[in-house]
């Protein structure tokens, strides 16, 4: 089934996932995250953990963890609970105003289960581009 589709729910996103991230900085910098993303229920929504390995050229690896909270409508929290963005269930654009920095996001589940988010983040502070791509883990 083409993943364009059928809308996502959070149940689809349950479980582990393998995660290799590349973030583009307009400088012509770059670096890499490789690792896992976790999702598990809790309450009437989800935690996601992002764990893994942050490669910075020139300056090495170091481990790197990120948590949010996501609703059953598929909003997503910073896990200190201030809203982050709606994940739109068919795919495609979300926001997230983090001033003075815009941040918008796009979303592709057609080739589910394998799915990606790019994030081009602008303003006077930021400006570069990340790309994760998920795949379900290996049991």
């Amino acid at each position: 089934m083409d993943g364009q589709a059928r809308r996502r729910q959070l149940a689809d996103f349950l479980g582990d996932w393998q995660i290799a991230r590349d973030i583009r900085h307009a400088d012509g910098s770059a670096a890499r995250f490789e690792g896992r993303a976790t999702w598990w229920t809790e309450g009437d929504g989800a935690i996601c953990l992002e764990s893994g390995t942050l490669i910075l050229p020139g300056q090495g690896a170091f481990q790197a963890e990120r948590r949010y909270l996501w609703a059953a409508d598929l909003s997503v929290r910073f896990d200190d609970g201030r809203f982050f963005h709606a994940v739109p269930p068919e795919g495609g654009q979300a926001a997230h105003w983090c001033d003075p920095d815009q941040y918008d996001a796009d979303y592709d589940f057609s080739a589910w289960p394998d799915w990606s988010c790019t994030w081009r983040v602008r303003g006077p502070r930021k400006d570069y581009t990340m790309s994760s791509r998920y795949r379900r883990a290996a049991a």
